[in-house]
């Protein structure tokens, strides 16, 4: 039986299977929000949304936040939250591009960003389990930290990623491959795989379902409920590290001050794809399907006719609807 399964059965002694609903109600519902958006957007700007121009540009920018957004999912499933991955987006990406102007190898570079994505989350995962306290508080002064670390280190000068030292870099992370589709996006299917295959497929994914859901029993199995939180900041931390060189590469400059308005985009991926807000229930494949929702609206009202100023009215319209329905069929299925 699989994690997901696991996490969702009724807390009542009843053995019988969760249902088809029980599983997947969550997540059908928030889909459906996304399905209904693009129909209407389909119907008020048809050559927009008929053509493989819009969805393209989607594969180039979307991933961008949504390899913060599906880890992050890991995260809030155990009860936590993070606010800190765009500046260790930025400072991972900093010492990457440091590492290579110095002369080290890009490979090696590359190894050292990730490296310190990992690591800042892991201080992260440390200081909220170690000290027991809100994972919002740590991670605000974390996001702080991280960010005035970053802009010290650099002196708030960018960094240009042209020369030709960085091309193989470029084409693997950004390049564009099967009709003009970018990397990016290739690696966030990849990123939702892995993840979504610990997460329900192995021992630790169960465990961080069941942390989320009731620490008390997890306790009592003998899940080591501060591990499980640690690597789970850990894993956001180097996706963050990861997406930082990806946003980079894309535009060819890397800026220390880069991700700062990526952060509600990806808190809003998480929920809006079905994952709870008291933890215990998440789908990473959810929140892959809630970023592109997100993405999609910025594009949907301007190719509307709408005025721009009005994607926040929707964000937060989208934001609220998907969370009433997360309350409601929660409700249901618990029946």
């Amino acid at each position: 039986m699989s994690a997901e399964k696991d996490t969702t059965a009724p807390k009542s002694n009843a053995v019988r299977p969760p249902s088809f609903w029980r599983r997947f109600g969550l997540q059908l519902g928030i889909w459906s929000v996304g399905v209904v958006m693009w129909l209407a957007f389909v119907a008020l700007a048809p050559s927009a949304f008929m053509h493989k121009g819009i969805y393209l540009a989607f594969a180039s920018t979307t991933p961008i936040f949504a390899l913060m957004a599906i880890p992050l999912t890991l995260v809030v499933i155990t009860g936590e939250i993070d606010l800190s991955f765009p500046s260790i987006m930025a400072l991972s990406t900093c010492a990457f591009s440091e590492a290579a102007q110095s002369g080290l190898s890009i490979w090696l570079s590359l190894v050292i960003g990730l490296a310190l994505g990992f690591l800042c989350g892991l201080i992260n995962g440390y200081l909220v389990t170690k000290f027991n306290l809100p994972s919002l508080v740590i991670t605000i002064g974390t996001q702080f930290l991280f960010l005035g670390i970053d802009l010290a280190w650099t002196n708030g000068s960018g960094v240009d990623l042209t020369p030709a030292k960085y091309n193989t870099i470029n084409k693997i992370l950004v390049g564009r491959t099967f009709g003009g589709v970018a990397n990016q996006f290739w690696w966030a299917v990849l990123v939702t795989i892995l993840l979504w295959f610990l997460l329900n497929r192995t021992r630790f994914g169960s465990h961080v379902f069941l942390t989320g859901d009731n620490k008390i029993s997890a306790q009592l199995m003998g899940v080591n409920i501060k591990r499980i939180k640690i690597f789970t900041f850990a894993i956001l931390g180097a996706c963050a590290a990861l997406a930082g060189m990806i946003g980079s590469f894309e535009v060819s400059f890397f800026w220390p001050t880069m991700g700062g308005g990526l952060l509600l985009n990806s808190v809003a991926a998480v929920f809006l794809g079905g994952t709870s807000v008291f933890g215990g229930t998440g789908s990473v494949v959810g929140t892959f399907v809630g970023a592109f929702i997100i993405g999609a609206i910025n594009a949907g009202i301007v190719a509307a006719g709408v005025n721009a100023f009005y994607t926040q009215i929707f964000f937060g319209l989208v934001i609220i609807v998907s969370v009433i329905m997360q309350a409601i069929i929660s409700k249901r299925i618990k029946k």
